[in-house]
């Protein structure tokens, strides 16, 4: 490609260049801080303030908004009625503008945008002029007339809401000037210009009067100085002559008093030596009581230390003596307790072994008794009574061992007291046997209590082996009444099993 033809092309390129560079700046619209640019159409309504934007031929459009403030009178052409019925026309200056928010310039825009000033003012004029119209219809004409910015203020609190609506604020409202053709302002101002006058006529009398009273004050002033004067002059004289009869009575009473004061100073010396002697006698004697208080506390405090010395004498002979006598005493307490238990664990052992030798002559028994059982069970079939009372005899002895096993189980038995008390009954280890011995004696009764059969009923009703076994009976009870009466009352438990088990086979 040639030169020339790059030329045309780069040229070309300029000039599209600056075609969409002059279209555009024909496109793009400013509006300063006080107008408002109200852009719709293509992409919705915009607000655009105080800058520029492109607005794009055929699908969008532009129209502008005054933001400045805008000042209008505020004057009904009908007259005003007060509260008190009086007509009044009242002019006024209000300045109102668009607020500054989107939102309030859109809603301006959709109110005023197609309208030229004079038809919004006119719209803004009609709203002022009601809300006023209210207003005074609240107040009087004094309140109008002497209360201007109350009224302002009632006015801009009042248009608020409906400038709002149309997206306008109320800068300022001032009221210009209030007139009435029945001239009732004027005649309102009579009275306090009536007052004034009366008031300047009272105080040129007053100035008049005091004019005239000061002249006679001053008059009598003069008068009263000159009587005051001459009353002066008398009084000095007397008082000259006072002065010095003072005078010669302050000289004689000053000798007086001289004199008064030398022998007041000679009898104080007097007092004073006899004070003195006094206090020094009572310093000797207190002194003296200290000395007394202190030999008197030297006696007690030796006193004292003989109490002490002799307490200290009783406990080392008394007190002493009683400790000593009182582990002896210990002493031998314990050393009856180890006796004690050592006798309690001797008998717990000749006991388990005397029951071992026993349950050895038992088995023996038992294989011979074995075979007696079958002509017993023939016998216990006819007589079926003496067969219970066979069993229940024979059990007495198995009782009486589980009723001493909790015993042989003991280790260690503590006794606080031995020996036995004034009426007989046995006390310490005594007691332990004397309880066992009851216990075992109260079996029967159990047996009876639990089965509910009565052993000598028992026996009453086995006629037929009568005679065979009543010497049996008698021999087993007797041996059992012999048992529970040779065990004596201090004599263990064990051994009270080993007699029951003995007469259990001696039946």
């Amino acid at each position: 490609m040639s030169s020339l033809g790059i030329l045309i092309i780069v040229v070309g390129l300029v000039a599209v260049i600056l075609l969409i560079v002059l279209m555009s700046a024909r496109l793009f619209k400013k509006v300063g801080p006080n107008e408002a640019m109200i852009v719709y159409g293509l992409g919705g309504t915009k607000v655009i303030k105080g800058s520029g934007r492109i607005v794009w031929p055929m699908i969008q459009q532009s129209r502008e908004l005054s933001l400045e403030l805008m000042s209008f009178d505020v004057a009904p052409t009908q007259d005003l009625y007060s509260s008190q019925g009086v007509a009044v026309n009242v002019e006024a200056v209000a300045q109102i503008k668009v607020q500054s928010d989107p939102v309030s310039i859109l809603t301006a825009s959709e109110q005023f945008l197609n309208k030229s000033p004079e038809q919004r003012e006119a719209l803004i004029r009609l709203v002022m002029e009601g809300h006023l119209r209210g207003i005074v219809g609240q107040l009087t004409v004094e309140n109008i007339v002497k209360e201007p910015e109350m009224v302002a203020d009632r006015m801009r609190a009042n248009v608020a809401d409906d400038m709002n609506k149309m997206g306008l604020e109320v800068i300022s409202f001032t009221i210009r000037e209030v007139r009435d053709g029945n001239e009732y302002i004027l005649n309102m101002g009579r009275p306090d210009v009536a007052l004034v006058k009366r008031t300047a006529d009272i105080a040129t009398a007053d100035a008049e009067r005091d004019t005239l009273i000061r002249r006679a004050q001053a008059t009598r002033d003069a008068r009263v100085a000159e009587a005051e004067a001459e009353q002066e002059k008398i009084i000095a004289e007397t008082a000259s002559q006072t002065r010095q009869a003072e005078a010669h009575r302050d000289l004689e009473m000053k000798r007086a008093d001289y004199l008064k004061s030398v022998q007041v100073q000679k009898a104080a010396a007097d007092k004073a030596y006899e004070i003195e002697t006094n206090v020094q006698l009572q310093k000797v004697i207190a002194e003296q009581v200290k000395i007394e208080q202190i030999r008197i506390q030297s006696e007690t405090d030796v006193q004292e230390a003989e109490i002490k010395r002799r307490e200290k004498e009783l406990e080392a002979t008394l007190v002493k003596q009683a400790q000593a006598e009182r582990q002896r005493i210990e002493t031998l307490a314990e050393a009856e307790r180890q006796k004690e238990v050592i006798i309690a664990q001797g008998l717990a052992e000749a006991t388990r072994l005397q029951g071992n030798a026993e349950a050895e002559i038992i088995l023996a028994q038992g294989k011979a008794e074995a075979d007696a059982m079958d002509v017993r069970a023939k016998a216990y079939q006819e007589y079926n009574q003496a067969a219970i009372l066979d069993k229940l005899v024979s059990s007495l002895p198995e009782i009486v061992r589980a009723l001493s096993e909790p015993l042989a189980k003991v280790d260690k038995i503590t006794v606080v007291s031995t020996g036995s008390e004034g009426n007989g009954e046995t006390t310490g280890v005594n007691r332990v046997t004397g309880d066992m011995a009851t216990m075992i004696a109260q079996v029967p009764a159990i047996l009876e209590t639990l089965t509910g059969v009565k052993i000598a009923d028992l026996l009453n009703q086995v006629p037929q082996i009568a005679q065979a076994t009543n010497g049996h009976a008698n021999g087993h009870s007797d041996e059992s009444a012999a048992v529970l009466e040779t065990v004596p009352a201090g004599s263990p438990a064990p051994a009270a099993d080993s007699e029951a088990a003995k007469s259990s086979k001696a039946s």
